[in-house]
């Protein structure tokens, strides 16, 4: 097969059926749940993405003014996609809850431009527009830009490959103004998905590496500069090799690209609008000044140096690197139990899940890489995007979320291997039969995938509807105790604020839980004011280390504090604000996860006690013998279980029914005084829970489940079947 060079409108039609492909395969979800009714609010599909609400949150403060008193609202010349979100609010007939529900797959789409384009420098648009098929809807890539998944994650792989494919041309024009270009998607990348710096950064390091020991230089070239080592000396030799024989456009290209890595401390969006005049500037100085080949060297070696040392690139490469792998407990001071440790994207993964994530398969993962050797042997610029594969390679040891990275790459490498097999057929009908062919057997599974991830959206219509009335009878300086999980959209539904959220789960998370899990009101209604009057008090510090004075030589006694705080009579600081509890039904099934970041000593780092908590689901029921699907059975008349060969006695079975106001309605049945279990049986869910007594006495259980509460300290102010927030008297 040979390279074929398609005319503009031939590409911008591949173009645009690539586009309308990524975009029509994203709209199965919206097909599959077009009419769950409990997933619409205001007349729209909600998204599907916790963090997703600070974006969401960050648009509603430059519409409507909400938000204002939020100390952790995102501005939005730091975050293009608050920015584009609130352009778009304002240049079309669209609503909020539309734009963040579409936004992801609008946006995240337009991977197929730079896949194309890359293929297109090799003259094999073709090669381009069926990787795009692929690229844009792969399993990882999907799942983190599907319509509703409202994040910066759109960019996370968008931006990337037009930083690719820039330097890629760069590398093969070299032409200075290609390298303009790299500089300028460099520079804005940060405004667009900051967590990605490490990734560019080690492109534009691998971008050098290939410009300097690659262009211009073949094997005789080595050889010639071996031969002139030998009996000119070292140094004669390296000068011959930076400055005789390295073309100046080289040094010219690294000029720009280094300047652009260079992070400025000027706020945003001072900082990128500077870049860019700076690189324009750059750009148009090297365009006519003639200078000489050594200082241009020397030039590019100072702008690394630039980079590299006030781009800390070192430290940032390493942090990132072990904050993925390391998932320990604080090393200094009292040891507060590390977040990771509970997050399933930065835990190790299997190379079945790393395959399918990154390509659908295991077989077509191996071909991927198969074709990305055979990429880089025939097209050795491909070694730029080493960064982009090297990345998602390491997700087997830092967990799913670096897979979306490569997903691009990795598309372009097994369907370039497909052409390299086609273009072994003489015959070109069945060459492009079997390329279509082999692509279509790519994406299958990715489709299967595709059509099976019925991801719900993140609360349901009753849920927001509880949070609306908070947001009407709160005001905006309020704050609202919850998981953090829930955090982002307590934001954007009730305006009010939280402790803790999706960006800030660190050792205040011990607050939070120790809250849920406390077994004395007074404690959990204490705790509950104090940290939040801290928290605004201390210019928002960061509560557990304010309080215990966390790593200082005066660090307190957390056990002791926490038994100080156990007391009715225990002095308070002025109230500022209201404070609510929010306890939802959806908190059930992780209770467990968030009681653990409490159940700790913070000397010891070890567990208080060991919780057990079982929601289980009946597999059948005979002779008041109840057997749950985990094997557990529960005899109803003795009050005895059975798990495995072990009897173990109940104390409390307690059945709770929703009654028409969703208040709780109870039925108890006393069993064993000495009994080491409590039961509860949720009717209205279908849901039994095994517990031990000291998380039956916790904060969750007996305010959520059993709706047993001190009057005296707390307002039940909002019920409904899925959630009770109750307000704080203290």
């Amino acid at each position: 097969m040979k390279n074929e060079k398609v005319d503009l409108k031939t590409l911008i039609g591949l173009m645009f059926i690539a586009y309308a492909f990524s975009i029509l395969v994203r709209m199965i979800w919206v097909y599959q749940f077009k009419d769950t009714t409990a997933f619409y609010w205001l007349d729209e599909l909600m998204i599907n993405t916790n963090d997703g609400y600070i974006f969401a949150s960050g648009a509603q403060y430059e519409l409507f003014g909400f938000h204002a008193d939020n100390p952790r609202l995102p501005a939005m010349w730091a975050h293009g996609t608050i920015f584009l979100t609130v352009l778009l609010a304002k240049i079309t007939p669209f609503s909020l809850e539309s734009i963040i529900l579409y936004m992801p797959a609008v946006i995240s789409s337009i991977v197929v431009v730079p896949i194309i384009l890359i293929a297109r420098l090799y003259n094999l648009t073709f090669w381009g527009f069926l990787s795009a098929l692929l690229g844009s809807i792969a399993w990882s890539y999907y799942n983190r830009t599907m319509v509703g998944y409202y994040d910066s994650d759109m960019f996370s792989a968008m931006a990337p490959m037009f930083i690719l494919y820039f330097l890629m041309k760069s590398s093969l024009d070299l032409k200075l103004k290609s390298a303009l270009y790299a500089g300028l998607f460099i520079t804005v990348y940060p405004f667009l998905y900051d967590q990605g710096k490490a990734i560019v950064f080690t492109m534009g390091m691998m971008y050098a590496f290939y410009l300097v020991f690659f262009i211009g230089k073949d094997k005789a070239f080595y050889q010639e500069l071996f031969l002139h080592n030998r009996s000119q000396g070292f140094l004669s030799a390296l000068k011959s090799f930076f400055y005789e024989k390295t073309d100046k456009i080289i040094y010219l290209s690294l000029i720009l690209v280094f300047i652009s890595l260079i992070p400025l401390a000027l706020p945003s969006p001072y900082s990128y609008v500077v870049k860019v005049l700076v690189l324009l500037l750059i750009y148009f100085s090297l365009e006519r000044l003639d200078l000489d080949t050594k200082i241009l060297f020397m030039m590019a070696l100072l702008s690394f140096v630039l980079f590299f040392f006030f781009g800390n690139v070192f430290s940032l490469l390493m942090s990132k690197i072990m904050s993925y792998v390391s998932t320990g407990t604080a090393s200094e001071g009292l040891h507060f139990y590390g977040v990771k440790q509970t997050v399933r994207e930065a835990s190790a993964i299997s190379f079945e899940t790393f395959a399918n994530r990154i390509s659908g398969s295991q077989l077509g993962a191996i071909i991927s890489m198969l074709g990305y050797v055979v990429l880089v042997f025939r097209k050795p610029a491909f070694l730029i995007a080493l960064p982009l594969m090297g990345i998602g390679i390491f997700a087997i040891w830092g967990g799913l979320r670096f897979t979306v990275y490569s997903v691009p790459v990795f598309a372009l490498s097994a369907i370039y291997l497909f052409w390299v097999i086609a273009e072994q057929i003489k015959d070109k009908r069945l060459a492009y039969a079997f390329l279509a062919l082999a692509t279509v057997l790519m994406i299958i599974p990715n489709i299967n995938h595709i059509i099976g991830y019925k991801v719900p959206t993140v609360l349901n219509k009753t849920e927001v509807q509880d949070l609306d009335k908070l947001k009407a009878i709160s005001n905006p300086k309020d704050y609202t105790l919850a998981w953090w999980d829930y955090g982002y959209p307590l934001w954007f539904y009730s305006n009010t604020n939280t402790l803790i959220d999706g960006g800030k789960h660190n050792n205040d998370n011990f607050i939070i839980s120790t809250i849920m899990q406390s077994t004395s009101a007074d404690l959990a209604v204490n705790l509950s004011r104090l940290a939040v009057e801290t928290y605004v008090d201390s210019n928002y510090s960061i509560v557990a280390n304010t309080l215990f004075n966390n790593g200082k030589k005066d660090q307190l006694n957390p056990n002791l504090f926490l038994s100080e705080l156990d007391d009715s009579a225990y002095v308070l600081p002025k109230k500022t604000r209201d404070i609510y509890l929010y306890l939802p039904y959806r908190m059930l099934n992780i209770y467990p996860t968030v009681a653990t970041f409490g159940n700790l000593d913070l000397i010891t780092g070890k567990a208080k006690y060991q919780m057990k908590f079982y929601p289980m689901q009946v597999r059948e029921e005979q002779n008041g013998l109840i057997t749950f699907r985990n094997g557990v059975v529960f005899d109803t008349q003795k009050g005895i279980l059975l798990l495995g060969k072990q009897k173990k006695r109940v104390k409390n079975f307690i059945i709770t029914k929703n009654t028409w106001d969703y208040h709780v309605q109870l039925q108890s049945k006393f069993y064993h005084i000495d009994g080491e279990y409590a039961v509860v049986y949720l009717q209205s869910y279908g849901k039994f829970i095994l517990m031990d007594l000291r998380t039956f006495n916790s904060t969750y259980v007996q305010m959520y489940m059993l709706e047993k509460y001190d009057k005296k300290l707390f307002d039940l102010v909002i019920t409904s079947p899925y959630s009770k927030i109750y307000k704080l008297k203290k």
